[in-house]
């Protein structure tokens, strides 16, 4: 396979999993502004949501002050926002349109579909009713890219590098999202265990589709430790970190050639990590910087495969 090829592929799967991850976000950040002393103001509440997004700069360049409107402009629809749900669906439109030959005809109709619909919600404001349609719909249509994808692509390194990028964006951002609701979200003399921490925490478990999963396997109240345990650790959670290398590690290991071996000692090194980690030991060491250095972590992963196999610039 060409590399510029397998770069689109990566990429076009990136950006379809990012313009999801954002769409969770500004899903359960509005949900919450609507439990009452969930927040201070408005910009502690959206804050947090730029932070995730590591558009913190970008906005503050744009923006003189943090209001709900402006956040989810910034985040939706801004195409001067290069993280923005808008800039990732048209990224991953021509990343698509460059490789159609590569991808079955389902998955380039779906992908060219969801852009041309996506036209339905630029005039909207989001804030006035919308915003919660707007964010179910393209949840719905990334978890149809996927379908469509798996169902009807031919199983082969193409359909690799198309769940390579799918994993690597979903596990940085559910280590971001986890980071900031521990460090951000909460002040550092909050009681834990109240009801607007309840909600909070809940908010997060739904915002990743893990609120079923959480009442499954604890069947309990909802503790802080025992959602970072089931983001970070359980492997048979679809969107933890464990998961996600797990999946990498696998797909790298598939990929032919000696340009991956650099790759798999990084991986390898992360899934350890997370496959023999004790949550314990996490939380003696600093939840923060366990993530902190995951990030960083699945980053350089994510430069090393750009390096070995896509052979350019990186993203």
């Amino acid at each position: 396979m060409l590399s510029r090829t397998a770069d689109h592929l990566y990429w076009m799967a990136r950006y379809i999993e990012r313009a999801e991850n954002m769409a969770r976000v500004l899903d359960v950040t509005d949900n919450m502004s609507l439990v009452p002393n969930a927040a201070a103001s408005e910009a502690a509440l959206w804050g947090p949501a730029l932070e995730i997004a590591g558009a913190v700069t970008t906005y503050e360049d744009l923006h003189d002050t943090i209001t709900a409107n402006e956040v989810i402009h910034f985040l939706a629809l801004d195409p001067r926002n290069p993280s923005s749900i808008y800039s990732a669906l048209l990224s991953a439109r021509e990343n698509a349109r460059a490789v159609r030959a590569a991808i079955s005809s389902e998955t380039w109709e779906n992908i060219n579909s969801l852009w041309l619909e996506f036209a339905q919600f630029q005039d909207m404001r989001l804030l006035e009713g919308h915003l919660h349609e707007f964010c179910d719909w393209v949840k719905s249509r990334s978890h149809l890219f996927r379908g469509v994808s798996f169902g009807t692509m031919l199983h082969d390194d193409a359909f690799r590098f198309l769940r390579l990028g799918t994993f690597i964006e979903r596990a940085d951002n559910t280590a971001r999202l986890l980071d900031v609701k521990y460090h951000l979200l909460l002040p550092n003399d909050e009681e834990i265990g109240g009801a607007v921490d309840y909600y909070e925490w809940s908010a997060v478990l739904r915002s990743v589709s893990a609120f079923q999963a959480y009442q499954k396997v604890f069947s309990d109240s909802i503790e802080p430790w025992r959602v970072a345990e089931l983001l970070v650790l359980r492997q048979d959670m679809p969107r933890s970190l464990h998961a996600c290398l797990g999946e990498i590690t696998a797909i790298l290991d598939q990929l032919p050639g000696r340009r991956n071996s650099e790759c798999l000692r990084v991986a390898g090194e992360l899934h350890a990590r997370l496959r023999y980690g004790r949550m314990e030991e996490i939380f003696q060491g600093g939840l923060h910087e366990f993530l902190e250095d995951f990030v960083v972590g699945n980053n350089n992963l994510g430069l090393e495969i750009q390096r070995s196999f896509l052979n350019a610039q990186a993203a």
